[in-house]
């Protein structure tokens, strides 16, 4: 190992060159060097920084526990090498991290290998490009800074969630058209954890579920799919979710000659023509035969409470007619 190593996911973690644990007790002294860590690239001027953990002192107080702060955190961190640079950089004015130290941050490793990927199908990765993201998404031990909740780590944590789930995608993809069933069950699962209401990924794992040979877990898969979105947006499931989930039911799912699941309503005209008239019947029936039931359903829900009205209206006139031929 060579040089400091920072962990910034889940709850913050420093080691020396000898893997030993390096201890900053105070919290304010955590939180200056996790942000300047963020923000490595840039210097920052000793006011602003002062106002940013002190907001609520004067301007003269800020900086005198800024200057007290800054040692809290240089003082642990001699544990380095001796022959290596270090790593803040301080003057009179401004403060950053020294873009001559040699240290390992996993933070940094997450955005390279984000900007590498970010804009490649997961169909056109490189064995070189998966492997990375998989070495990469093991990093993401707990959000960013757990625990913490000042305004710049809330919204830095849910940029580097947003990255984390948006390589998972790209493995899950991946997993899908390679026939990695396990691989891609585990990622979509994962993604699942932090945003169960996410319609795309249940739809993936009804269909690595199903080319796995395991028909009811697919169909399990959709009814918990209904049940996120029922619970966490009050919507029911889009129509080409319930597409699916009829072909999976009647085992009329269509797969490419690669052996991956043809999404039947994303495809394109040309291809809606190469589909067996007699299975779209069957499909259509099946969608009628629900419409069907549903307004039966509906109707007789109407005439039930229409039956219930016409009592409640009707009930103090036969109470009078009764009430008058008693008195005679």
């Amino acid at each position: 190992m060579s040089g400091l190593t920072f962990r910034l996911f889940g709850k913050l973690r420093i080691l020396d060159d000898d893997g030993q644990t390096v201890v900053i007790e105070a919290r304010r002294a955590q939180e200056l060097l996790c942000y300047l860590l963020l923000y490595r690239n840039n210097l920052y001027e000793r006011e602003k920084l002062a106002t940013l953990l002190w907001g609520d002192k004067c301007t003269t107080q800020a900086k005198r526990y800024l200057r007290q702060t800054l040692w809290q955190v240089q003082s642990p961190l001699h544990h380095q090498r001796a022959s290596g640079a270090p790593l803040l950089r301080t003057d009179y004015e401004r403060i950053g991290i020294n873009q001559q130290a040699t240290y390992w941050l996993d933070i940094a490793i997450f955005e390279q290998t984000f900007a590498e990927v970010e804009s490649k199908p997961s169909k056109e990765l490189t064995a070189h490009q998966v492997e990375m993201l998989r070495n990469t998404v093991q990093l993401y031990q707990g959000d960013l800074l757990d625990g913490w909740y000042a305004d710049w780590c809330i919204y830095e944590r849910e940029r580097y969630q947003n990255m984390y789930l948006a390589m998972l995608d790209k493995l899950l993809g991946y997993s899908e058209t390679q026939h990695l069933f396990a691989e891609g069950l585990a990622y979509g699962t994962q993604i699942l954890r932090y945003d169960r209401a996410r319609e795309q990924t249940h739809r993936q794992l009804m269909r690595l579920h199903y080319q796995a040979g395991d028909r009811t877990a697919a169909i399990y898969q959709y009814k918990a799919c209904v049940k996120a979105l029922e619970e966490e947006l009050g919507v029911g499931p889009a129509r080409s979710t319930l597409a699916l989930y009829q072909q999976i039911c009647n085992e009329q799912v269509r797969v490419s000659t690669s052996g991956t699941i043809i999404d039947q309503t994303n495809v394109t005209v040309t291809e809606r023509v190469e589909i067996d008239p007699l299975q779209q019947l069957d499909q259509i029936q099946t969608v009628l035969t629900q419409l069907q039931t549903q307004v039966a359903d509906l109707m007789q829900n109407i005439n039930q409470t229409r039956n219930a009205q016409t009592a409640i209206e009707t009930r103090p006139t036969s109470v009078l007619a009764h009430h008058n031929q008693n008195s005679r």
